[in-house]
């Protein structure tokens, strides 16, 4: 298996439809939601947004388990994209469609639980979509060819649902705007499932291995595959800083630049790039390598955000050039890590003779899922710390240091974790298959 098709490669992407909009919108609204229509104090929301997340990061090995012993069964995961997938929609629609249960904490309650239907939903869509690159070409650069169609999609994804979802909201205003978007971004969930489900019918799945035969021989795995948890680190600690990042959005429209009508702008501002580079990043990939492309995206990103900590004396204009500019590196970030484990769940089949791009999917998709968790639970708190007022009404009056907060818990903290990361971007990443670009591109970068 080499390269794939055009219908192929943009009937698994189009599946980005429903992990973009599910892994962007409750990032951007559900704090404000929470905060400023149910009046839940800074904190609390951050933690409600955190825990039905943190469940995934339980479950998630779980369903990548129960994947790969379908596979091994039936010989395709796509049943799961398309009952999770819409299950996940139904489940979204109705996270933001409150019934008014007539206090703060039934209705935060309420929140909490189908939050965590949804993030359930989640696990047995994402999973199976994160293993499938694994199994539908063996050719290196192939991979990366197909992680940036999905990513170019991805970002159409995000900016259609990240810049849409809040122009509903605070268009129709109450909790009347926070519904018809719910019902919005629902339908987008449901047609990326049934576009992957479709798109991918007759698709190669690779070889058909034994599934692991228990969690102890998973486990010596894991502990044994050094190249996986370097890459790990790495995607967590970006994944963290990207939902720091995401979270503050909305409180940096109204609070910092003064308009919250610039939310969906600076939203596009930062996702738009990224439909524009991908080919620029996927030749990057093939010419410098995987993991050249890789630093130089983070490095990227991370110094535009830390220029962002200036954004309160910064001109409207100089603040959406380096929101454009974090934009470029965030693609790079998406694009190079995803065609990357691809390579190593080949090389780790191979070397063992089972199954393992549904269990390492899912353990993978629950590093992201705690990352993409606790970005909004730390924002929460950086609310906190700050003093900001939580209120019924969105309009309502911060002190100084709230405003600060805001700033800084929108570019300092995110370019802080990604920073971190710059360090674990070693050649160990790579794995032992990798091309003679790649191993030269990683010679200067240290041993593991």
């Amino acid at each position: 298996m080499s390269a794939l098709g055009t219908r192929t490669r943009l009937g698994y992407s189009l599946g980005s439809f429903a992990t973009g909009a599910f892994g962007t919108v409750p990032g951007l609204l559900l704090l404000p939601y929470l905060t400023d229509t149910m009046a839940v104090p800074a904190a609390l929301a951050g933690a409600i947004v955190l825990l039905p997340k943190a469940w995934d990061v339980l479950f998630n090995p779980v369903a990548g388990r129960i994947s790969d012993g379908v596979l091994r069964k039936h010989g395709s995961r796509r049943p799961f994209l398309l009952v999770g997938g819409l299950v996940l929609a139904a489940c979204f629609a109705a996270l933001f469609a409150g019934p008014g249960l007539g206090s703060t904490a039934a209705d935060a309650g309420y929140v909490v639980v189908v939050f965590f239907v949804c993030a359930t939903a989640f696990a047995f869509f994402q999973v199976p979509f994160n293993a499938l690159p694994a199994e539908l070409t063996e050719d290196y650069h192939e991979r990366t060819r197909l992680t940036t169609w999905r990513i170019g999609v991805l970002a159409l994804a995000i900016l259609v649902s990240g810049a849409v979802a809040p122009a509903i909201a605070s268009g129709l205003g109450g909790t009347t705007g926070y519904r018809v978007m719910g019902v919005f971004v629902g339908v987008l969930i449901a047609l990326g499932a049934v576009a992957v489900y479709a798109g991918t019918r007759g698709a190669p799945v690779g070889r058909l291995r034994e599934p692991t035969p228990g969690w102890r021989e998973l486990l010596r795995t894991m502990r044994s595959w050094r190249a996986f948890r370097w890459l790990l680190a790495v995607y967590f600690l970006q994944a963290l800083g990207v939902a720091t990042l995401l979270a503050g959005v909305n409180y940096v429209a109204r609070y910092v630049l003064g308009d919250p009508d610039l939310q969906s702008m600076l939203f596009a501002g930062f996702v738009g790039p990224a439909l524009l580079v991908m080919p620029v990043w996927d030749r990057i990939g093939r010419s410098g390598g995987k993991l050249t492309g890789f630093r130089v995206s983070s490095v990227l990103l991370a110094g535009a955000l830390g220029a962002l900590a200036f954004s309160p004396m910064m001109a409207i204009p100089a603040v959406f050039v380096f929101v454009a500019i974090a934009g470029v590196g965030y693609a790079g970030i998406q694009v190079f890590p995803l065609a990357i484990l691809p390579d190593l769940i080949s090389a780790e089949e191979e070397r063992t003779g089972a199954t393992r791009a549904g269990i390492t999917a899912g353990v993978w998709t629950a590093a992201e899922t705690l990352g993409l968790a606790v970005g909004p639970g730390l924002f929460g708190l950086v609310l906190a710390v700050g003093g900001y007022v939580s209120s019924g009404q969105a309009a309502a009056t911060q002190p100084d240091s709230a405003v600060t907060a805001i700033a800084l818990g929108f570019s300092v903290l995110p370019a802080v974790f990604v920073a971190l990361a710059l360090p674990l971007l070693r050649r160990s990443v790579l794995g032992d298959r990798r091309p003679e670009r790649d191993t030269g591109a990683a010679a200067g970068g240290g041993g593991a």
